[in-house]
């Protein structure tokens, strides 16, 4: 007889049952064979009082050892096999002294076999049953003067619960067997499963785990057996789980239930599990709650990675934009709540794109990431801090009047005023900043908060920059101002209210007529004539620029076609027009000037599109790209306002333009530093072999001093103030005659 180790919990359980109740029975047994002895016996065999009562009290003693560890070891049950089977003869030699002795043979036999039968594999039985019919046997042949017919009754019954006892231990054989093979099955696909499998008991202590444990929990399978499972869950997460696995252990049975928490591996590191859990108390073979725990780490991970891309901007780590409204929408309910007021900051970087242009967009970047961590500097840690995107950030600042917020707006505006290292290079950066405050009892919510703050910003960027605005009413009232014009300009378009005049532009030796700069005017059906510097920023904001300059474009191209067309003396009359940066940058320009130098037939030198200073250095390669498509076409480029901003003489070289313009600043001539300034223009330009125009001229002073220096070309008020096409045509006949003001 070869036995195997019991592992399982539940067959160790078995063997205890059963051998505690057939040592109880063998008790009783015994108890009764002493009353036998006692009543029935002759005084000289009373001796056996003394053997059966050390029986007694030895199987009595037995039912305190630790059987639940004993019955694990294969030895120690063929040990007891092995006792059983050497009860035997004593049983025999009592069965012989006694007048009932076949019966009392009989009874003590068929605990036995009903015991191992219960316990044993068959054969073993078979073995314990044939020695039993063995005894029974020579005890008949023994003691012939018995009665016969119960001898053979007796006899019958014996070897019937030999037969039995087989049948029964091999069907339990063949359930055992069936039953390891479906565990070791079930074992194998859990081990290799990626979820661990646990039995929870009552106390809390694990009763069961699958070999996945070791995978997913870093434990093995017997060391967590006996152990509290709680145990092993992050200390913050203990009350959570403990609330959990009573509710689910208390609720019904066969009820599922799931919950996220951390666990403790046995490295150390801490792993996020999902935990399906099962009430499985009903169940006299576990009695336990099962929990199925999956490692889901990256998924956190994964999740929390997502949320912070969601709520956190990727190059700062600030707040974003939908974080950023979130909690203002919080902020302002909580005002309305007995709050005490909410103060909300933007803040809007000056000429950001110039350095993303002139400098890269790594370097932008870096000081997005520099301006952030100084902004950090000024911020409380209850506030709020978030890039909107772009070169907008903004704060919510809680408890904050208007005269605080306009302190700290200012400390803000200082945050940028300190030079900031990129690369090789200095950069100061200025900032508009708006501020807008809602106090408790205003009827204001989320969005008019951050209209508020939005008009205030853009008031300080209309003011001249580097500055901060604090919401007025007023501000609102000028955005619909600019909103009904915007309508304005878009109706405009439509019915053909604008309308374009020429400024002479003329040789500053011979006075005489060179060419004419074409300026939009808008005939406003309730105001009149409206100058370009109202209606031009609106333009430009909102995108009708672009629309308007190509209109601009086709009607000076046009009326230069006419001049040429009705006087052959005006050949040599050239065309300067005005290109706004959305135009420059958008695509088009030059498709729509092919186009109508087609249409028109019009020279494309004749023709000289200027462009402001900044512009060239908003995008140096897509500048040049476009400055060079001109060329190729044989229109030339003007640069208009020169002087009055950041261009590089360098980059200045790189680009194919063909004039410069100077600024009317420098053209002033009040002092000598003017009158050094454009001399100093003017080298530059001859040095790079362009043409030069001196602008705003309207003194005879203004127009001597820019001829001795040697400009090329004038224009100002002194030869003719912008005039109508039929007023130019006036022009024509005497170049020297200034015109009338319009």
């Amino acid at each position: 007889m070869r036995l195997t180790p019991i592992e399982d919990e539940h067959e160790a359980e078995y063997w205890v049952r059963q051998i505690r109740f057939g040592t109880g029975v063998a008790v009783g047994v015994t108890l009764l064979a002493m009353v036998r002895v006692v009543l029935d016996w002759p005084a000289e065999l009373r001796w056996w009082l003394f053997p059966l009562a050390v029986a007694a009290a030895a199987q009595g003693a037995t039912l305190g050892l630790r059987w639940g560890r004993i019955v694990r070891r294969p030895h120690m049950r063929e040990f007891l096999f092995t006792w059983w089977l050497a009860e035997l003869p004593l049983i025999y030699m009592f069965a012989a002294k006694d007048q009932l002795g076949v019966a009392v043979y009989v009874a003590a036999v068929t605990l036995l076999l009903m015991l191992a039968a219960a316990l044993y594999p068959p054969l073993p039985v078979v073995g314990l049953g044939a020695v039993s019919l063995v005894g029974l046997a020579v005890l008949i042949l023994d003691r012939p003067q018995g009665n016969t017919a119960a001898v053979v009754v007796l006899g019958a019954a014996l070897a019937t619960t030999v037969v039995v006892a087989a049948i029964t231990a091999q069907n339990r054989y063949r359930q055992d067997a069936h039953r390891r093979s479906t565990e070791r099955r079930t074992e194998l696909l859990l081990e290799n499963a990626s979820d661990a499998v646990l039995a929870i008991g009552p106390d809390g202590a694990v009763t069961y785990a699958s070999p996945a444990v070791r995978t997913v929990l870093g434990h093995a399978a017997d060391g967590l057996r006996g152990a509290r499972f709680g145990a092993l869950v992050h200390p913050d997460d203990v009350p959570r789980f403990g609330d959990w696995i009573t509710a689910l252990a208390a609720g019904r049975p066969g009820g599922t239930d799931r919950v996220e928490v951390r666990i403790q591996r046995a490295d150390g590191t801490v792993i996020y599990v999902d935990i399906l859990g099962r009430n499985r108390t009903d169940d006299p073979d576990l009695s336990a709650c099962v929990l199925g725990i999956r490692d889901i780490s990256s998924r956190r991970a994964l999740e929390i990675e997502l949320t912070r891309q969601a709520f956190c901007d990727s190059l700062t780590g600030l707040a974003n934009r939908a974080l950023f409204r979130d909690r203002l929408a919080h902020t302002v309910a909580r005002l309305g709540r007995g709050g005490t007021q909410v103060a909300v900051i933007l803040v809007d970087l000056d000429d950001f794109k110039m350095v993303n242009d002139s400098l890269g967009h790594s370097a932008g970047d870096r000081l997005l990431t520099i301006i952030a961590e100084r902004l950090k500097a000024h911020v409380r840690p209850g506030d709020t801090l978030a890039r909107l995107g772009g070169d907008e950030f903004a704060l919510i600042v809680e408890n904050l009047d208007e005269f605080g917020a306009a302190q700290l707006a200012e400390r803000v505006l200082a945050v940028t005023r300190e030079p900031i290292r990129l690369d090789t290079r200095d950069v100061v950066c200025t900032m508009s900043v708006g501020v807008a405050v809602a106090k408790a009892g205003d009827d204001c919510d989320t969005e008019e908060l951050l209209r508020n703050a939005d008009l205030a910003m853009y008031a300080a960027k209309r003011g001249g920059r580097d500055r901060f605005a604090v919401f007025d009413p007023a501000m609102y009232t000028d955005l619909t101002r600019e909103a009904q014009q915007r309508a304005d300009l878009e109706r405009a378009l439509e019915d053909d209210q604008f309308v374009l005049y020429f400024q002479p532009i003329v040789d500053l030796t011979t006075r005489r007529l060179v060419g004419v700069e074409a300026l939009v005017r808008w005939r406003h059906p309730v105001e009149g004539l409206v100058g370009p510097d109202t209606f031009i920023p609106i333009a430009e904001a909102t995108g009708l620029i672009v629309p308007l300059g190509r209109w601009i474009i086709r009607q000076a191209v046009r009326q230069l076609a006419q001049w040429h067309r009705d006087n052959p003396d005006t050949g040599h009359l050239r065309m300067s027009i005005n290109v706004s940066g959305r135009q420059f940058q958008g695509s088009g320009l030059v498709e729509e000037v092919t186009s109508v130098l087609a249409e028109t037939g019009v020279d494309p030198k004749a023709i000289v599109l200027e462009i402001t200073e900044s512009m060239l250095m908003q995008d140096v390669d897509a500048t040049a790209l476009m400055l060079q498509a001109l060329r190729d076409l044989g229109v030339r480029v003007a640069v208009d306002d020169f002087g009055t901003g950041y261009s590089s003489l360098s980059y200045l070289k790189r680009f194919p333009v063909d004039i410069l313009k100077v600024d009317r600043s420098f053209v002033g001539g009040h002092n000598a530093g003017d009158t050094t300034l454009a001399d100093a223009v003017l080298g530059l330009g001859r040095a790079l072999q362009l043409q030069t125009v001196a602008e705003g001229i309207e003194t005879d002073t203004q127009w001597s001093t820019m001829r001795d220096l040697g400009y090329d070309y004038g224009q100002g008020y002194l030869f003719a103030r912008p005039a109508a096409a039929v007023q130019i045509d006036q022009l024509m006949a005497d170049p020297t005659k200034a015109l009338p003001a319009p």
